[in-house]
């Protein structure tokens, strides 16, 4: 099978291993409502935002949507259309270096793309999903580097949008109308909610140029507007969906009271039709053509799957309607270009998780802050309780456009006709990115929390978050597969002296939380023989020299 192959991309496959991790600062001067919403917006390099959240969110998030630069070769710079952007520009001139000059807009995009596809990649939970939204300029490369790093057995599909309500006159060849959403999923199964079913309209149960086969109907198990009275034998209706009345029937007041057995070109077998009887389902001939037709009853749960055509006009999400959603909430015309629809985006996140209404929402391409307003409003209409974690790179957008949005839907304003359009509630922390975990000689910066050091050991040593029950208080990190993870630091057993709690000793083995089992302890020193850590099952790993800076 043929690999995409591109300039730079040897520079990039790891890269986003090689980004060191960095502090979170909140700001709360632009943080609004309840800090402890779980609502989050970081402004910053979105590579390094992800880095920074996955001690918090690895394989927590359930649903992504990401709407990336579409690369269509405009120099403005629009971040959801550019890649020759002078921050993304810099980025590539420090990570693929002198190759960068050369690039092509593809291999450009291409060398952005991969390693933060990787790193969301690894937020997701298993049973997340990642919608993608693009356009043909960069479809193709972008399924190809998906199969990368998700496999493709792991496509759920392509989602084509139509965007707008009119199409462009300039195009003297095709005019686009369309765009797609790409979508893939983490795990084996994917579960896409299309609406629940309709238990109030009938589906045929055969279809032309099916094999025939004979189905057998149990007595007065079938409606029907037939006249009453005895039914012939024979061949009923004509063409390739006639059927054959195998058994003669008597209809009495409806309902048809005899056993019978109709031949015919059925989509359905004999279990499956017994099996919806059972439930309730109710069967109905109408027609002297014989052909049946089933009111479903479906069980708790069932929905139908997810269209792969979404079809904007009919349900307010057009190109349009994005620009009409931003001027009613800031008065203004032209403050976005290309932002997406609020209800294409919601109608994707409730298709992920209709099921778990307490699902994390990621996007890292935040732009206008469509994602959060799509959360916080679908979980107005379904009372649910989704977060959502919003990344914008570029400060003024993220500061007066994607946070100043999402607090004045949260809050309430004013619309274009000076109404007072109600606030959905909710609120969001305000987060950038501060210095890394180490200084340029490895050495932990002084600023370190326990906790920021507590969450980097664990998802380094276990690929999760820190368990929410660590509280900060506590030696003991966590327990994964049998393991227990130990940090000694900045005095946690009480003792802030330099050479006190730090320092795995007799004493301080004895005062940690017990475990049966292995132990692998974090420290500033170790006191104890190798016998003796291999009596308690433990291995003593020195900081900050044992700790991985990235």
């Amino acid at each position: 099978m043929p690999t995409l192959d591109w300039i730079g991309k040897k520079a990039v496959e790891k890269h986003h291993e090689e980004v060191p991790f960095h502090l979170l600062k909140c700001d709360n001067s632009l943080s609004v409502g309840d800090p402890g919403s779980g609502n989050l917006i970081v402004q910053g390099d979105n590579l390094v935002a992800l880095k920074a959240l996955l001690p918090y969110y690895a394989g927590k998030v359930d649903c992504i949507y990401i709407d990336p630069p579409y690369n269509t070769g405009a120099e403005g710079w629009i971040y959801n259309d550019n890649v020759n952007s002078p921050e993304i520009k810099e980025w590539l001139g420090k990570v693929v270096g002198a190759e960068a000059e050369d690039l092509s807009r593809h291999d450009k995009w291409l060398c952005m793309m991969l390693p933060r596809i990787s790193t969301l990649y690894k937020m997701l939970s298993e049973d997340g999903q990642i919608f993608v939204s693009i356009d043909d300029h960069e479809l193709d490369n972008l399924i190809q580097i998906l199969d990368i790093v998700f496999g493709r057995s792991r496509q759920v599909g392509i989602l084509s949008w139509y965007k707008k309500r009119k199409g462009s006159f300039l195009s003297k060849e095709l005019v686009s109308v369309t765009e797609y959403v790409v979508v893939y999923r983490k795990g084996k199964k994917a579960a896409l909610y299309g609406g629940a079913p309709n238990e109030e309209e009938s589906q045929p149960i055969l279809k032309r140029g099916n094999r025939t086969k004979v189905i057998k109907f149990p007595a007065k198990t079938v409606q029907t507007k037939l006249e009453n009275g005895a039914h012939k034998v024979g061949v009923k209706g004509t063409g390739t969906t006639a059927m054959k009345l195998l058994d003669e029937i008597l209809v009495q007041d409806g309902v048809i009271v005899d056993e019978f057995r109709l031949e015919g070109p059925f989509v359905w077998g004999q279990e499956m039709l017994d099996e919806e009887l059972s439930r309730g389902g109710v069967c109905v001939i109408n027609t002297e053509n014989f052909q049946p037709r089933v009111f479903r009853k479906f069980a708790e749960g069932h929905h139908k799957g997810l269209s792969s055509f979404i079809d904007g006009r009919t349900m307010s999400a057009t190109n349009d309607d994005a620009f009409e959603e931003l001027r009613e909430i800031f008065h203004t015309d032209r403050l976005f270009a290309y932002s997406k629809p609020k209800n294409l985006v919601k109608h994707l996140i409730r298709a992920a998780t209709n099921y778990s209404k307490d699902s994390i929402v990621l996007d890292s391409f935040a732009g206008s802050g469509t994602t959060a307003h799509a959360v916080m409003q679908l979980n107005k209409e379904d009372g649910g309780n989704r977060k959502f974690i919003l990344v914008e790179m570029d400060q003024n957008i993220c500061e007066n456009i994607t946070a100043e949005r999402v607090k004045r839907v949260a809050l309430g304003y004013k619309n274009q006709k000076g109404q007072q359009v109600e606030g959905l509630g909710g609120g969001f922390r305000y987060c950038t990115l501060g210095e890394t975990l180490f200084d340029a000689d490895g050495e932990i910066r002084k600023e370190v929390k326990f906790s920021d050091l507590a969450r980097h050991i664990y998802l380094t040593e276990t690929g999760e978050p820190l368990p929410k029950q660590n509280n900060g208080r506590s030696p003991l990190l966590g327990v994964h597969h049998g393991t227990a993870y130990y940090l000694l630091y900045n005095g946690i057993l009480g003792d802030k002296t330099a050479q006190g709690g730090n320092v795995l000793t007799r004493a301080v083995l004895a005062e940690l939380p017990e475990h049966e089992g292995p132990k692998v302890i974090y420290g500033t020193g170790c006191r104890l023989g190798k016998k003796r850590l291999d009596e308690m099952q433990t291995q003593f790993r020195q900081i900050p020299g044992k700790v991985v800076v990235r």
